[in-house]
């Protein structure tokens, strides 16, 4: 997942974490306070006080997004962790997506870290150091059972219209397969227009799809036809050089995966867990 694109007339929004099961409350205002000269007991920089401020963009379940009024994700379980080693809560800033790209948000210190279902990828290196990484992820293609496609390379035989998220890593999959994808704002905005009709594929990261799965309804109407292993990963980012951080991030996840916590997590938020779970080809419902 990679969108970049501010939507109009959003407005930034703060949402502070309490625990991995209780989730997030969901509080107004814009942050601006730096925080400067901040530090937690063991020493990592914080951008205020007894906090882990992370920036993310919402929604894009299962890593982030509100469910019965909170935030809540695999994302947000494994920054939960983090957090817990530094003894302060998580807060959850909502922001838009182009400004994790350039590192905005934390080299304007109104964040410590993003958090995102973000891949890692050699341009966004240049402005910000990501965490190691956390979850391979993978391409798939939905399509609505109505329309006979039955591959991705089946799209364009038939002429139908695919989706994508706009200014994602699945997006700049398909262009680069030759197609001309109409562009949804939001993860959520993909699904209603496979729901509407207005197109009959999409490409999104898996997991995401594995999530709208779920839901019974939208397993009736739609199938997976591909999933595409296209090398991704995730990756946390923090601002350029701030080492301590980055650090406790990636003491949290490589302890996770030592003790279990990691597996107990996806199958939590994202489901069946194996050694190769998001690399492995679904069954086409």
């Amino acid at each position: 997942m990679n969108p970049e694109r501010t939507v109009p007339g959003r407005r930034t929004r703060i949402l502070t974490a309490t625990t991995a099961t209780a989730g997030l409350l969901l509080v107004a205002g814009c942050s601006s306070d730096s925080g400067g000269g901040n530090a937690t007991a063991s020493g990592v920089p914080v951008v205020k006080a007894g906090q882990l401020t992370t920036c993310t963009h919402l929604p894009y379940p299962p890593f982030q997004s509100e469910i019965d009024g909170k935030v809540q994700g695999f994302d947000v379980s494994m920054i939960d962790l983090v957090a817990g080693d530094l003894g302060v809560k998580q807060e959850i800033v909502d922001t838009p997506f182009e400004n994790f790209k350039t590192g905005a948000f934390l080299n304007s210190e109104q964040c410590d870290l993003a958090a995102a279902g973000m891949t890692i990828t050699p341009e966004r290196k240049k402005n910000v150091d990501f965490s190691d990484p956390y979850f391979d992820a993978t391409q798939a293609v939905l399509v609505d059972k109505k329309s006979g496609i039955t591959s991705l390379a089946d799209v364009k035989a038939k002429g139908k219209k695919l989706g994508a998220q706009a200014q994602t890593t699945g997006e700049d999959y398909a262009r680069k397969q030759g197609f001309d994808p109409v562009s949804f704002e939001s993860s959520d905005a993909v699904l209603s227009g496979l729901r509407s009709g207005q197109v009959q594929a999409v490409i999104i990261d898996y997991p995401v799809v594995q999530g709208w799965l779920k839901d019974k309804a939208n397993a009736d109407a739609f199938s997976v036809v591909d999933n595409l292993n296209t090398g991704e990963q995730y990756g946390f980012t923090v601002k350029k050089g701030n080492t301590k951080l980055l650090a406790a991030i990636n003491k949290a996840i490589k302890g996770a995966k030592a003790d279990g916590t990691y597996k107990k997590l996806y199958e939590q938020w994202i489901g069946p867990y194996d050694a190769n779970a998001a690399a492995a080809s679904p069954s086409a419902s």
